[in-house]
Formats: C-alpha cells, sequence, structure tokens
C-alpha cells in the first residue's frame, strides 16, 4: 500500500506548495524511496488547456498528451521522470465524470451528491496514482477556507481513515508575515488557518513557515504548541537565490525525521551530492550570456516556466549565468526600429503562441538573428515564422504565411492538415472551425534526425522522443525550394511531417516544430536548448 503525504496551503495563495512538494519529493527520491507526485486543480474548467496564459501562466504538456497545471513541470523537473496525465486534475473532470455515469445510470438511480459520489470519485483517482509506488506526494491547489476546495478536504480526511494514521501524513504550507512597523513576525493567521483545518477534520502533522525573516526558536516553540505539532515539525521556508536550493535548505532542518516518523520510513539519507553542485553552479556561475527571449506574454513570464527554467538548467550544465532579455515581439511590430536591441545579445530565441498578435514582430527578430549570423533557436511558431520569413524575404514569395494567421494565404508555407492521425493512431479531422482544444497534436511524438546537421549534433542520436502542442504543419510542398535555397530540414516524423528546420550558411540557426523544454530537468537537460546555450557563449569569442 502506497503512503500518502497531503500538502494543503493556508492565509494566502501563491506560497509555493508546488515547490515544497516537489522539495520534499526529491529528498524521499534521492534516499531511494519510489515516490510520484499528484496536482489537484479545484477550478472548473476541464484542463487549462483553453485558458489564457495570462490567466494560468504556461500549460505544461505531458508525454502522454495531457494538458496540465505548471506545477506538473515542476515535478518533473525536480524528479527527472515523466509523470502522466493522471498526476494533474481538476473539478471540472470529477464533476464531468459523475454526471456521465449518473446519465448511464451507474449510480442505479440513487440521488447523486457531493457525498459519497463526489469524494469517491476523488478518492479513486487518488488512489490510481498511487499503485506501484511507495510514497505519493498530493498537492491540494487553493487555500484552506475555499468553499471549492472543501469536497477535496473531505476526501482526503476520509482516506486517512481508510488507510491508517501510519500511512498518511497532513502538511501545511502557511504564511509567517512581518510587520514592519511592529518589527514582528506573526503567528495569528497561521493559528486560523490550522483551526480551520481541524474543524474540517484535519490536524497538520508538520508546519512549512513561509516568511521573509528566519524564525526565532521561541516563535516555532508557540506555533507548535499552539498548533499542536511537534517542535522538529515547524520547519521554515524563507526566499531561496533558486528554488533548487530548498530541498538543501529543507534538509539542513532534518524535514525527513518527522515524516520518516510518521510514516515509518525508516532512516533516510538523501545522496543530494550532483543536485548540491548543481544549484552552486545556478548561484554563482563562473560565465554569462544573454539570450534575446522573444515573445508575446513577455509581461507574465510565468506563461513560459518551463523554457525559462530550462535556460537556466542548461547554463548550469556549462556553469554560466543566462540572462534574459524580455522582447515584446507586439513591441517589434509597431516599432521595428526597436530592432537594435538585439544588437548586443549573444542568441535570440523565439517562443511558441498561438494566433497573429506579434506575429510579424517574431518574424523581424528571425530576420536579424539569420542576416547578422547570431545563434537562433524557434519553439513550435517560432520555426514556423521561421520557415515564413526565409520563404518571404530569401525565396521571395511575398504572400508567404500561416493558414493560422490568414485562412486565405495564397501561399500558405504553414497550413492545417484536414486528416492528421495522432500518437494513439486515431484519425482526427482538423478545420478552422473545430474545437481548439481537442485537436491539437498533443504529447510525445517521435522525431527522425538527419545526420550530418546541426540537430544530430545536438541531440547526438537519430531519433528522439519530443512533446508537442500545435494544430499547424509545415507544408511539405515548399520543401525542395527551402532546402534548395539553403534552408534544411534536419528533422521529420515518422509520418514526413516537418519537425525541424536549420540554415546551412549559419554559425547555428536551428528550429523545431516540438517543445523541447518539457522534456528538460535539472539533471539532465534538453540537449538542444543545451547547445543553443552553449553556442551562444561562443559568439562574440
Amino acid at each position: 500500500m502506497a503512503k500518502y503525504i497531503f500538502i494543503t496551503g493556508g492565509v494566502l495563495s501563491s506560497l509555493g506548495k508546488g515547490v515544497t512538494s516537489a522539495s520534499i519529493a526529491t529528498l524521499l527520491q534521492h534516499s531511494g524511496i519510489d515516490v510520484t507526485m499528484l496536482k489537484i486543480d479545484p477550478y472548473l474548467n476541464v484542463d487549462p488547456g483553453t485558458m489564457s496564459p495570462f490567466e494560468h501562466g504556461e500549460v505544461f504538456v505531458t508525454e502522454d498528451g495531457g494538458e496540465t497545471d505548471l506545477d506538473i513541470g515542476n515535478y518533473e523537473r525536480f524528479l527527472n521522470k515523466s509523470i502522466s496525465k493522471n498526476n494533474n486534475f481538476t473539478t471540472g473532470q470529477i464533476y464531468l465524470t459523475v454526471i456521465q455515469k449518473e446519465r448511464k445510470g451507474d449510480y442505479l438511480g440513487k440521488t447523486v451528491q457531493i457525498i459519497p459520489h463526489i469524494t469517491n470519485e476523488i478518492k479513486e483517482r487518488i488512489y490510481k496514482v498511487g499503485e506501484n509506488h511507495d510514497v505519493v506526494l498530493i498537492e491540494l491547489g487553493g487555500t484552506v477556507g475555499d468553499i471549492e476546495g472543501l469536497p477535496y478536504m473531505e476526501a482526503i480526511r476520509q482516506i486517512k481513515q481508510e488507510i491508517g494514521s501510519k500511512n498518511a501524513m497532513f502538511v501545511h504550507v502557511t504564511l509567517i508575515p512581518y510587520i514592519k512597523a511592529a518589527g514582528e513576525l506573526k503567528t495569528k493567521p497561521t493559528q486560523h488557518s490550522v483551526q480551520e483545518l481541524r474543524r474540517i477534520g484535519i490536524t497538520p502533522h508538520m508546519l512549512i513557515c513561509r516568511s521573509e525573516k528566519n524564525l526565532p526558536k521561541s516563535l516555532k516553540r508557540k506555533l507548535a504548541t499552539s498548533c499542536d505539532i511537534d517542535y522538529h515539525s515547524v520547519i521554515e521556508a524563507t526566499d531561496a537565490k533558486t528554488i533548487y536550493k530548498v530541498p538543501l535548505n529543507f534538509l539542513d532542518q532534518n524535514i525527513l525525521t518527522p515524516i520518516s516518523e510518521q510514516l515509518h520510513l525508516g532512516d533516510l539519507k538523501p545522496d543530494m551530492e550532483q543536485w548540491n553542485d548543481l544549484v552552486k553552479r545556478i548561484v554563482e556561475p563562473v560565465k554569462k550570456t544573454t539570450i534575446a527571449f522573444v515573445g508575446k506574454y513577455v509581461t507574465h513570464t510565468e506563461s513560459y516556466k518551463s523554457l525559462i527554467e530550462a535556460l537556466n538548467h542548461s547554463g548550469a550544465w556549462l556553469d554560466a549565468r543566462v540572462n534574459i532579455e524580455w522582447i515584446d515581439s507586439e513591441d517589434l511590430e509597431k516599432n521595428p526600429q526597436n530592432i537594435e536591441k538585439l544588437a548586443d545579445v549573444d542568441g535570440i530565441l523565439v517562443a511558441g503562441g498561438f494566433g497573429h498578435r506579434g506575429v510579424e514582430g517574431k518574424i523581424q527578430a528571425i530576420e536579424y538573428a539569420r542576416v547578422n549570423k547570431i545563434p537562433y533557436l524557434g519553439i513550435c511558431l517560432g520555426m514556423q515564422t521561421a520557415i515564413i520569413e526565409f520563404a518571404r524575404n530569401v525565396l521571395g514569395i511575398k504572400d508567404a504565411n500561416s493558414q493560422e494567421l490568414d485562412p486565405d494565404t495564397k501561399e500558405p508555407v504553414i497550413y492545417l492538415i484536414d486528416n492528421f492521425i495522432d500518437a494513439n493512431g486515431q484519425k482526427q479531422l482538423r478545420t478552422h472551425t473545430t474545437a481548439l482544444g481537442g485537436t491539437m497534436r498533443l504529447g510525445g511524438y517521435e522525431c527522425l534526425v538527419k545526420p550530418d546537421t546541426k540537430l544530430y549534433e545536438a541531440y547526438e542520436t537519430d531519433k528522439v522522443i519530443e512533446r508537442h502542442r500545435h494544430r499547424f504543419e509545415a507544408n511539405n510542398a515548399y520543401e525542395k525550394r527551402l532546402e534548395e535555397a539553403g534552408m534544411i530540414v534536419s528533422g521529420r516524423s515518422k509520418e514526413g511531417l516537418i519537425e525541424a528546420v536549420e540554415l546551412k550558411d549559419h554559425p547555428w540557426f536551428v528550429a523545431v516544430q516540438f517543445h523541447p523544454e518539457f522534456t528538460n530537468r535539472l539533471q539532465s537537460p534538453n540537449k538542444v536548448i543545451k547547445k543553443f546555450i552553449e553556442k551562444s557563449l561562443e559568439f562574440k569569442n
């Protein structure tokens, strides 16, 4: 039977429950425990796939084609392994499933209610994730007291009753605010948050205390006494220079001791040597490089969470700090003279996105990288716009465009395949009017890498599996003309779709249809992103 650690949040949101959960999981994993993680999102959307990046941040794509919460990306980056789409579910999914069961008559005419039908569906999904694992860490989104979180609180309370107290642990992440005028840290919000948990029927075993200041021993004793928690189970979590330092900070406070005592896990001694070395190189690197990050969500950088982390991870492996120069593609579109901001960078990255807004700015940035021989990496739309730019400015096809941007374009170098076979072998019919969420290439697909190319130099293999999230494809009808002019197709799917292009006469210009950031981890950085940073470090030297 799996053991479960439930992580709840109190006082307010954005305290770092995801990083806390991933940090504890990392320490357990490095102690030899088979760990997995689950994120529960209380919103009514079925998944974040149709939510604006400004609303929710990045949509993380799993290997098996799930559009999930960005915390799943954190889990994969910390644990250095792939996690299923089943490891993230929402209230929307729970209610949708229960209603579908009711319509089919699965409840034998019973009155369908929050308890037991909704809570049973929640428990069933939690238990399923725990199959074949030693420990499951479950992060419950939202804050204690939120009305939408109540069914989940009841479900995890019931789980503790069903599996026994030695197989369940409750960790509460809370805020200890510092009142500057009074010069004091205050415990009252945490006391009230714990009281609310107890009213629901849950008594936390551990407090993770987010604070701007270190907690004095007297305050930790006060928290332990008032919240009925052992003193050594009050763990402080002050701001760290990098999120990857958090597991080490927890380890310094012997966080595994109370966890082991509660769950009877024995003596836990994690091997964090490599992790510690990488953290040192993130915090104090020897070299540095500057990357122009061209996108249209640059005012909300959480939209590019995985990509930012991927750049930092590659930098750590190359002992370099990656400074990001944020370039708003809409601003470039409206003010072309601002292209000169790219003159002092060492590499140019054009990220993915949807819709026509800011696309012409991305095309200007790509032209600048091509003409000035600056290392370039294009991702998803960054590949499609690279093809459009090349077709317009090198091949002279002035009307070259994408059907996503102009459905009536006469030169669709990027187009919508009407019939597409997905990763499960199922045929999809895709048109301009079909639902956006159900007709994308999602998840891991095989890419065949052409030998003697820059892409092969990066991957050092002729076959990789990378993750996708897009509807439109590069049009093979233009391939011959592109290659004759110097744009090489260096990667394609086994069905023949163009997966990667690069320039023949350029130090390093590579663009890929997939999202390499989704397979990137701290302990195993994605190779094409790492090669991009390596080439950027060499630029101007």
